[in-house]
């Protein structure tokens, strides 16, 4: 296993800009180690991306 993110799915108001910064990171293949290693903005929607458990 390499916990590569292949894929998000999200539904709320603020999502096509969290989805936007999402792709990227599928995109480049990075890993749930990679969003582990990333300071959360707060308070922002998008910090559910680096907080995910």
């Amino acid at each position: 296993e390499t916990d590569r993110v292949v894929g998000i799915h999200m539904i709320g108001p603020d999502c096509p800009e969290i989805l936007q910064s999402a792709a990227v990171a599928v995109k480049a293949g990075l890993t749930k180690a990679d969003f582990d290693a990333t300071v959360a903005l707060h308070p922002t929607m998008a910090e559910e991306l680096v907080l995910m458990k």
